[in-house]
């Protein structure tokens, strides 16, 4: 796939969800205490496995109720 193939249009919304992930893992681990700045350049990178991974091992959302 070359360059003039991609849309401006698509660009701009991977564009935006990126920087909406980014932007909501960098505040969360921030309210949260955990590694910050890792984890606003790590969701800059693809979307969405980064979320995933902080949902599931950083904050434990699927935990084990005794």
């Amino acid at each position: 796939m070359s360059s003039e193939e991609i849309s401006l249009p698509l660009l701009i919304i991977v564009g935006v969800i990126l920087i909406a992930q980014s932007m909501f893992l960098f505040l969360d681990a921030r309210k949260r205490g955990h590694n910050y700045w890792l984890w606003g350049i790590i969701g800059l990178i693809q979307a969405p496995m980064p979320t995933l991974f902080y949902l599931i091992f950083v904050r434990k959302i699927w935990q084990k109720k005794d």
